[in-house]
């Protein structure tokens, strides 16, 4: 990687992660009264998960636009800004806009966005693809989440 590629994506998710963590309040009167099915993990558990996820965003980013040019280069890195735009989306839409619904279809536009991503950065470089597919997992696993809260919690 090269370190201005680096800097750049690195700021990036930081600024995601940063516009997520302002925006998630799990102690919120709102969330703690939704019902929550009993496979959800503790609060805690997100950010140590979260962490080394936004880690492996910024670094299969900055190894696919260094190693991709052109017409290629500009698809993902279009990819990657809407990718992140979709990320701090959902948790606005979910935490500050109390609309689990609305969050699930945007999650479910992030997964894609994430299939998409994982797919052109595989194909550039190995172990960018690699470095993806915790994310694609993670948030699988949120759409699961957000889905059970949505059914659990009808009219909300």
């Amino acid at each position: 990687m090269r370190a201005p590629t680096w800097i750049t994506t690195a700021a990036a998710v930081a600024a995601t992660a940063a516009a997520g963590s302002l925006a998630t309040d799990p102690s919120s009167r709102w969330y703690r009264r939704l019902r929550k099915p009993r496979w959800q993990p503790p609060p805690a558990a997100f950010p140590l998960v979260w962490t080394p996820v936004y880690a492996l965003i910024a670094v299969a980013g900055a190894r696919t636009l260094d190693r991709s040019r052109g017409a290629e280069r500009a698809a993902f890195a279009k990819g990657y800004a809407l990718n992140l735009v979709l990320n701090a989306g959902w948790t606005a839409l979910f935490f500050r806009a109390h609309r689990p619904t609305a969050a699930l279809a945007e999650i479910a536009a992030l997964d894609v966005s994430n299939l998409l991503l994982l797919r052109r950065a595989a194909r550039t470089d190995r172990v960018a693809g690699l470095a993806l597919t915790p994310y694609v997992a993670w948030t699988v696993f949120a759409t699961a989440l957000n889905g059970a809260v949505v059914r659990l919690n009808p009219g909300r």
